[in-house]
């Protein structure tokens, strides 16, 4: 089954999606052999199931990281994930509950403490999308819901983490190409990766004086469950990542490293930043 076939499978009411379900499947595999730039550390990731997150997660783990993997319902996945985290050699533990609620976030940030022993890394990559051409269809559940996916809860999962992150912490959060070049079809997604964009650079401010680094990454168009389940426009995924100057969508695992750079001590002198995996694709900022 190639991209355009995976139309078939588009229903909105399925977000975020099913990895499993997916055809062709993302490539989430690490590429290079670890060198322990994570070793000992613990991971809050978001989204972790599957995507953009399932990659980070087996990038962590191999890199020495125990992992928290939060996510909304996709039980299957984030079993899956589990495992490959498991298979490096690591913890992990499942967090599922909707990151909208702050209730959840608090617990998910409690778990993860109380279960791992710490907590050193928080990415902030869960996210959701609904493409609408027209403004006046975003209905305002939808504008609400998509901003308490998207911006609130990393308001959320950071103030619960705050007191358990020291010196040499870091946080990482997923904005997008669309904070950049703005999306025609997704008016209140894009919104939200200004706003997530913003509230790292604030962030980090804030922050930085304390040694915790806030830096964040922008991926461009991504295979990933979140397009093919109802993120995207049936005409907008036949050509999907097409439009980038390298012809093609980016994979997960060619996104992964952009966060574990942002992790670890190699980027020791960078906070307030933003990396853009997206194909060739430029920006500014």
């Amino acid at each position: 089954m190639n991209y355009t076939e995976t139309l078939n499978m588009i229903h909105e009411d399925a977000l975020p999606g099913h990895e499993s379900e997916l055809e062709p499947k993302p490539d989430w595999e690490p590429r290079y052999p670890g060198s322990d730039r994570l070793k000992g550390k613990v991971a809050l990731i978001t989204g972790g199931d599957s995507g953009i997150g399932r990659a980070v997660a087996a990038l962590f783990a191999r890199e020495g990281a125990d992992i928290a993997i939060s996510y909304l319902c996709e039980h299957d996945d984030a079993e899956k994930t589990k495992q490959i985290v498991e298979a490096e050699g690591r913890k992990a533990i499942l967090l599922p509950g909707d990151l909208g609620d702050k209730a959840v976030c608090d617990s998910i940030v409690a778990d993860t403490v109380e279960k791992l022993g710490r907590l050193d890394i928080l990415v902030n990559n869960a996210g959701e999308q609904h493409p609408d051409q027209d403004i006046r269809d975003i209905t305002e559940e939808q504008l609400k819901r998509t901003f308490q996916t998207n911006i609130f809860a990393m308001f959320f999962l950071t103030q619960a983490a705050r007191p358990h992150l020291k010196e040499g912490s870091t946080i990482i959060n997923c904005t997008s190409i669309t904070m950049y070049q703005g999306s025609k079809e997704l008016l209140d997604y894009s919104s939200t990766k200004g706003a997530i964009t913003a509230f790292t650079r604030s962030l980090s401010e804030n922050l930085v004086g304390e040694g915790i680094r806030v830096n964040a990454v922008a991926p461009g168009p991504i295979w990933t469950p979140l397009n093919p389940f109802g993120g995207a426009s049936p005409e907008k995924l036949k050509d999907f990542g097409k439009d980038t100057p390298m012809g093609r969508p980016g994979q997960p695992n060619e996104v992964a490293p952009c966060f574990l750079f942002l992790a670890c001590e190699d980027s020791s002198y960078m906070s307030g930043q933003v990396l853009h995996p997206n194909g060739g694709t430029i920006v500014n900022g």
